[in-house]
């Protein structure tokens, strides 16, 4: 049963982050690195600083817990900041691929990575006992994925010039593929961000606070690291373009207007990372399961990335064919979620 919570708690926190790009589409006058910036503000800083809060007692503070664990904090932050460069080419595949294709192959070849390369640097033998059935998980997610981007190569077939700008903006089927494997290689260095703050949860833990929040403060490491990348990128952008005034220039509704969808969109994506620490905290310590966790949030965040897709019509015009093999890949996602737990 608390498997089957903690998968529940995920999803939940899976559902909001896919969601995270459809306020963005409402920000007005500002270019990307504008509104990219904006939203970071919110999803890196403001909301996981706190997110960390949760896990101070009150016999202790939050920058002692950081302070401890013989330098987690600096290692999961400079994790984040290569996370950082997987997180800003995860949102120019989203401008090239869209919501559903961009994510699906970003997120596929993070959660790869971000699964098995944590496994083997703690020693984990993937050919054997648990270690085998995690390598099985993950091959089963990524057939899914695989799955799913053939039906989005269909889609691309299918669909007029015309229809395809229509849908994304700014459609690029090989630069966005590119982009997207990037992003999901380098985005992967979030769950070894997290595996290098193990020590700061173990101290919050100790202190008494509850599992339930016990990752949190980790997390604010890593997605600070992942800011300081992003910023870096997006000031460099506001100058080079001359879109730094952007900021002050519009009127004051479309500031308040581009202000709270920012935040909604950081509060949903960072949604994501709150739900898995606290869905994690119902598997067991050293299970399969929590090797799987990461895994697990990827795959469901392709699945609701494509039921954004299709909401917001970035299928229209495929085939029965295309959903038919769509359908299938979502499936087969599903499937990967829980046959670690079956597989036990």
């Amino acid at each position: 049963m608390n498997t089957i919570i903690g998968i529940i708690i995920i999803a939940f926190g899976s559902m909001g982050q896919s969601s995270s790009y459809v306020p963005i589409k409402k920000v007005k006058n500002w270019s990307w690195e504008s509104f990219w910036l904006t939203q970071g503000i919110f999803a890196w800083l403001v909301f996981p600083y706190l997110g960390a809060l949760l896990a101070v007692p009150e016999s202790s503070s939050l920058s002692l817990i950081l302070s401890s664990g013989s330098g987690a904090s600096l290692k999961a932050l400079g994790y984040g900041m290569l996370w950082g460069v997987g997180g800003l080419t995860f949102g120019l595949s989203m401008r090239y691929l869209g919501v559903a294709l961009g994510q699906s192959i970003a997120l596929g070849t993070c959660s790869a990575f971000g699964t098995l390369i944590p496994a083997m640097l703690m020693g984990t033998d993937l050919f054997t006992g648990k270690g085998l059935i995690l390598l099985i998980g993950v091959c089963i997610a990524i057939a899914g994925i695989a799955i799913i981007g053939y039906a989005g190569s269909l889609r691309s077939k299918n669909m007029t010039a015309e229809q395809q700008k229509a849908a994304i903006k700014d459609f690029a089927l090989g630069k966005g593929l590119l982009v997207a494997l990037l992003a999901g290689v380098m985005s992967a260095c979030f769950s070894l961000g997290l595996s290098a703050g193990e020590p700061i949860k173990e101290t919050v833990l100790s202190l008494g606070t509850q599992a339930l929040f016990a990752g949190l403060p980790v997390i604010l490491m890593v997605t600070v690291g992942g800011f300081i990348t992003n910023a870096t990128y997006c000031i460099f952008q506001n100058i080079k373009n001359k879109t730094i005034k952007e900021y002050i220039s519009v009127p004051g509704s479309v500031l308040v207007n581009n202000l709270l969808f920012c935040a909604l969109a950081g509060v949903l994506w960072y949604s994501q990372f709150f739900g898995l620490a606290l869905g994690k905290s119902f598997f067991v310590e050293g299970s399969i399961m929590m090797a799987f966790s990461w895994s697990i949030l990827m795959s469901l965040n392709i699945l609701f990335s494509n039921v954004w897709g299709i909401i917001l019509k970035e299928w229209v015009g495929s085939k029965r064919a295309t959903f038919v093999w769509l359908a299938a890949g979502l499936a087969v996602l599903i499937f990967s979620c829980v046959f670690p737990s079956l597989a036990q």
